[in-house]
């Protein structure tokens, strides 16, 4: 309602939700899909748990959750813009190998116009710190990023993102008969996520909005 022009009380927007028989999606429980490779060699962490942007393209994060189907699990990869928490590059597979996240990565530097300098972190799964995977940073000019400790404070941002995901769509959807129903279902949410979700962290606007208002902003500066 705020976005509306309305200032509404958090007590009266409860009251009015049991009255008309309406609940908040509720966070299921978390599961670890990080396998760390201790033999690999890791970037240093180039964050520190400091999930903040100035800018598109300054700092993405990415990050592999999975999900429960009839036909067995499947796997997504989402690649996301700090400073605007946009979802600049997603994919599902069935396997959790190395080409999930090049996917999505290469969906994510597709939509952005291939930025350079890019600070890229992750948790220190193997097919992060996988050879093929650390290779393609180096070539899209980008500089790696693994969380140091290990666990899920290391990478927040994209397991907050994780979490919505799997509350607004795979625990309130399911359940889910295959890999071809989940891409359609994360397809339609990222969409909506991206240019229609609001966002409390960014001024309760969608990430696109949000990045629309930046280049308006930066426009306006330049002029001046």
């Amino acid at each position: 309602m705020k976005r509306e022009g309305f200032t509404v009380a958090r007590c009266t927007v409860a009251r009015l939700m049991k009255v008309l028989g309406i609940e908040g999606v509720c966070r299921g429980k978390y599961c670890i899909t990080t396998i760390p490779d201790d033999s690999a060699d890791k970037p240093l962490d180039l964050v520190n748990r400091e999930f903040t942007a100035q800018r598109p393209n300054q700092l993405w994060v990415a990050d592999i959750t999975y999900v429960a189907t009839w036909s067995g699990f499947v796997y997504v990869a989402f690649v996301i813009d700090v400073f605007s928490r946009k979802i600049v590059g997603w994919r599902v597979l069935k396997t959790m190998q190395t080409q999930l996240i090049l996917d999505a990565l290469e969906q994510a530097l597709w939509a952005r116009g291939k930025p350079k300098g890019v600070i890229h972190h992750s948790d220190r799964g193997s097919q992060y710190v996988s050879i093929r995977y650390s290779e393609r940073l180096s070539e899209a000019g980008f500089n790696a990023s693994v969380g140091s400790v290990g666990d899920s404070y290391d990478n927040a941002l994209a397991e907050t993102i994780n979490g919505l995901y799997k509350t607004e769509v795979i625990h309130k959807d399911g359940p889910w008969k295959g890999l071809e129903q989940v891409e359609l279902a994360t397809l339609d949410w990222v969409d909506w996520f991206n240019n229609r979700r609001l966002l409390e962290p960014i001024g309760d606007i969608p990430p696109v909005e949000y990045e629309e208002n930046y280049y308006r902003q930066l426009g306006k500066d330049a002029a001046a």
